[in-house]
């Protein structure tokens, strides 16, 4: 089984790396780390991969935002928790926004619509996405390379074998648990905000 899932990784796992990362993608990004760290993915290749699809991600919503503005698709995001917030602090700090908006767990492609939205000049959206691409790539591609480094530490050579499989499964399903309860407590304090306020 183990030598099905190593070739699975091999053929595939850096186009894996890049789709995963278009998205949401810090526990593909973190997992594509930890195989290059066990040698089945090149490390340089890997954190391409995931810069090359985060920063493809966020253009093309990007676009959408900016293309699209007045399709009913936009104007459904539009009514979004959280969108308004979004769009005006995209519009009254675009640079801040555009650099940071990957780290916001859960919003991401909403605050790319909102940069397009928000009419941020080409220019500044390529070079500040771009920026923020190559820290986010190297950031989550080395956290999983370093924690299989310490795993490594910890574990011995046994981690060169099956349990390589059940770690890789157990941080997926730790990053998401972790994001889960990230958006629900970000989602509990904005509802109780909107009480405060009367809205």
């Amino acid at each position: 089984m183990i030598d099905v899932v190593d070739a699975l990784v091999r053929e595939y796992g850096v186009l894996a790396v890049f789709a995963g990362s278009t998205l949401e993608g810090e526990s593909v990004a973190i997992l594509g780390g930890l195989f290059a760290h066990q040698g089945l993915l090149p490390i340089w290749t890997t954190a391409m991969a995931a810069l090359a699809g985060t920063f493809f991600g966020d253009t093309a919503c990007f676009i959408i935002g900016r293309r699209f503005a007045d399709h009913r698709w936009i104007w459904k995001l539009r009514s979004k928790p959280g969108f308004k917030q979004a769009l005006q602090l995209a519009e009254a700090r675009p640079r801040v926004f555009v650099f940071f908006n990957r780290y916001a767990y859960g919003v991401r492609l909403l605050g790319g619509i909102a940069c397009g939205l928000a009419r941020i000049d080409w220019g500044l959206f390529l070079l500040y996405n771009a920026l923020s691409s190559i820290v986010w790539a190297t950031l989550f591609v080395g956290i999983g390379y370093f924690f299989g480094l310490g795993l490594e530490t910890l574990l011995g050579q046994a981690i060169h074998s099956h349990q390589r499989l059940i770690i890789a499964v157990a941080i997926g399903i730790a990053v998401w648990v972790f994001a889960f309860w990230a958006i629900r407590r970000i989602r509990e304090r904005n509802s109780r905000s909107r009480a405060n306020l009367g809205v």
